[in-house]
């Protein structure tokens, strides 16, 4: 990987390796250049009562990775079980490359790109979720 590229909107947060940092006015981008450093949006962010549905339970172990707040050993072990338990679930093909493309970015320890393909299950869990509730 060359580096994670950000694009900051004004005034928006950012957690880098467990430090908040605002940007300013403007838009901006900053290039992330170092490798495997944790990085979480703060509009990205899910909040523990938030982390009431499978899919945000598992985004939510990857976000405790990023923020320094879980071990990443530990952590990828409970994302891939999770992983596994979702992909019982969520068996089309659009859910199967999401699922398949955030067990390649645990095991690479990439728990941003982990979230990050996670957090696109999200509308569709919540579509069957409101589905099976009717």
């Amino acid at each position: 990987m060359t580096g994670l590229v950000l694009k900051l909107a004004p005034r928006e947060r950012v957690l880098i390796n467990g430090a908040v940092i605002e940007n300013g006015d403007k838009r901006s981008r900053l290039a992330i250049m170092t490798p495997n450093a944790n990085i979480l949006r703060l509009r990205d962010a899910i909040h523990p009562e938030e982390v009431n549905t499978p899919v945000r339970r598992v985004c939510y172990i990857a976000q405790l990775v990023l923020s320094g707040d879980a071990d990443p050993k530990e952590a990828r072990h409970q994302i891939m079980r999770g992983i596994e338990q979702l992909s019982q679930a969520l068996t089309d093909a659009d859910s199967r490359a999401q699922l398949n493309a955030a067990t390649a970015a645990v095991v690479e320890e990439q728990f941003y790109q982990a979230m990050k393909a996670l957090r696109a299950l999200l509308p569709r869990e919540a579509r069957l979720l409101a589905a099976s509730g009717s």
